[in-house]
């Protein structure tokens, strides 16, 4: 007989700020009757990269470490970000902001990267699942992280909504999807009911005519969505030269691993630096040149699709939305979009 969805809530304490801890050790043999596995981070700073991009680079730790740590010279601690400007933070109070952790960065890396807080991965069991913590510490103190991880064995599409979500006609623009003003997780969780879910996921993706936009899930903090990702997309060369230390410095401080496994798009350049170590200032030159030009779509790791986490944990028989407090979809765009909309399709997965 097939067993049901088994669902297991793991607490990890990362050793570090910046942690990468095999979650399939914690584990241990709970997922071996399952051919498939979704895996859930709750925090903003710290979650999954997808299988396939796993895969690319062999499962091999220090390769993620080196393909981590290439975005997070382009967005460096202690760089001067809007969003760690206590004194503009008008939503905190004095108290938060004494205590309230600059992380800018940890966002801008997670997003950048392509860090997923939900993912759903082929079981393979004794190959190692990482859950990559960007902001694991807070001064002295480390942080407490949690993970939800469901086994199961089959996924199957129960239904399908289409939705228009309002943008604004400036070329640069991000969206909360839990903006109550959108009724979007309203919309969802009745849909959830009336297919009967309990434990599944729903998928959020762009439809096909969608350009010059992507989704992620993360803060949606004003400073940081209006002023550090925006300066991002805008001109992402430039915002790298203001915060100082970016690898157009010094590109012999690049892990050497980079250059063997991390193969993934804004790492090319990396590559390319590499190899033009020891030549001439114009070839330099050209190569910088080259990278002025390059897209913000490619620039970034941005994704045309987010997954959502749906339990009954809280309320058995009802399957609901489970996120972080401070997790929110996001739809960022840096070109206009017709009409002042752009349209994304929900997809409801029911796992068993």
């Amino acid at each position: 007989m097939t067993p049901s969805p088994s669902e297991h809530t793991l607490e990890l304490t990362p050793e570090a700020r910046f942690s990468i801890i095999d979650v399939s050790q914690r584990t241990g043999d709970l997922l071996d009757p399952f051919s498939k596995a979704f895996y859930c981070s709750y925090h903003t700073t710290a979650g999954y990269l997808e299988q396939g991009l796993c895969e690319r680079l062999n499962h091999d730790l220090e390769a993620i470490q080196a393909y981590v740590r290439s975005f997070q010279r382009l967005f460096p601690p202690n760089a001067d970000y809007h969003h760690d400007q206590m004194h503009l933070r008008s939503e905190l109070s004095e108290e938060q902001r004494r205590n309230e952790p600059r992380n800018g960065d940890s966002h801008l890396t997670f997003i950048g990267s392509g860090l997923e807080s939900c993912v759903t991965y082929t079981h393979k069991p004794g190959r190692p699942v990482y859950f990559i913590d960007l902001d694991g510490t807070n001064g002295e103190a480390h942080r407490r992280r949690r993970t939800t991880v469901i086994g199961f064995n089959r996924e199957v599409v129960a239904g399908q909504t289409s939705f228009e979500i309002p943008v604004s006609n400036h070329p640069i623009d991000s969206i909360n999807f839990r903006d109550a003003r959108l009724g979007l997780y309203e919309q969802m969780q009745e849909r959830l009911v009336a297919l009967g879910i309990e434990k599944g996921r729903i998928d959020i993706r762009l439809a096909p005519e969608e350009r010059h936009t992507g989704l992620t899930v993360n803060e949606y903090e004003t400073l940081l969505m209006r002023h550090d990702l925006a300066e991002v997309l805008r001109n992402p060369v430039r915002f790298m030269a203001e915060k100082g230390r970016n690898m157009l410095l010094d590109p012999r401080s690049i892990p050497s691993k980079a250059k063997n496994y991390a193969k993934y798009d804004l790492v090319h350049l990396v590559n390319e630096f590499i190899d033009a170590m020891g030549l001439s200032e114009s070839l330099l030159e050209r190569i910088i040149d080259k990278f002025l030009r390059y897209p913000a779509s490619r620039f970034l790791r941005m994704k045309r699709n987010v997954s959502l986490l749906v339990t009954d944990r809280e309320e058995p028989g009802k399957g609901t939305i489970v996120q972080g407090t401070y997790q929110s979809p996001i739809l960022v765009q840096w070109h206009k979009a017709e009409a002042e909309r752009r349209r994304v399709i929900a997809t409801f997965v029911r796992f068993e």
